[in-house]
């Protein structure tokens, strides 16, 4: 245990997976406090609690079992597929969590139900990611988890506003997921002839993949944002045909 937490490697993954799940994890506190708002106050605290305790307990179940799933033979590839697409998807802008779509609850319980069922739906990225980033070492994987859940606790909102003051957190993240994706192509059985072949290909297949996820990225964004624009034109000229119609009657 002392040399491996003596190990350079060791500590680089760890940094891995805590970028990894404060960066995939970032919105969870709003959920948590969506699901809790109408909540009496005295009972507030107590559904963060449970509700954080439950959700950890089904998030460390998860990347267990996709620590296992990945452990299979050509999976790897799969999953190598699916972070790269996780990665972009990082990069691209979303929608935020109104208090439309999360239920809120006036039982202790009920909230509990909802931030685990909530956090369950959420956190598959996650889950994946820190499997990919733990490379099948489970001291490695419960060392991070153990270190980036209370991040992820207490400093989701402060996370957040990071994001939103450095929006380059974001791209380096998604440059990240894309770099440990390479890591797990590398490590696939099918390519393993290829790759001691090729040794650069250790560094190599990461970083393509990591500059890969930032241009597919940014383009996706650009292409989106472009979209937007024009709806918003249409619509402008909608309503503004639409209210010089009604004062001509």
């Amino acid at each position: 245990m002392l040399e491996m937490l003596s190990s350079a490697q060791f500590w680089v993954d760890v940094f891995k997976i805590i970028v990894i799940d404060l960066l995939l994890s970032g919105d969870n506190a709003v959920v948590i406090a969506l699901a809790c708002r109408n909540l009496p106050v005295a009972q507030r605290k107590k559904g963060i609690l449970y509700g954080v305790g439950g959700a950890i307990g089904l998030r460390i179940v998860l990347t267990f079992f996709a620590v296992s799933l990945l452990a299979l033979p050509y999976l790897k590839l799969i999953g190598a597929l699916l972070l790269l697409w996780i990665g972009i998807k990082l990069i691209l802008p979303e929608e935020e969590h109104g208090e439309g779509n999360i239920k809120a609850e006036t039982h202790l319980w009920g909230a509990v139900k909802t931030i685990i069922v909530a956090d369950f739906v959420m956190s598959l990225d996650n889950v994946l990611g820190v499997a990919a980033a733990a490379k099948g070492n489970v001291s490695l994987l419960v060392f991070g988890l153990l270190i980036s859940i209370p991040l992820i606790a207490w400093s989701s909102q402060l996370v957040l506003k990071l994001i939103d003051r450095f929006p380059f957190i974001i791209y380096a993240g998604g440059a990240l997921l894309g770099y440990v994706a390479g890591e797990m192509l590398v490590s696939e059985a099918l390519f393993k002839p290829l790759v001691e072949a090729q040794h650069s290909l250790h560094w190599l297949v990461p970083v393509v993949c990591a500059v890969l996820v930032l241009v597919v990225g940014k383009w996706l964004a650009a292409r989106m944002a472009v979209k937007a624009e024009a709806v918003h034109l249409v619509d402008g000229q909608v309503s503004s045909a639409g209210g010089q119609s009604g004062g001509s009657k």
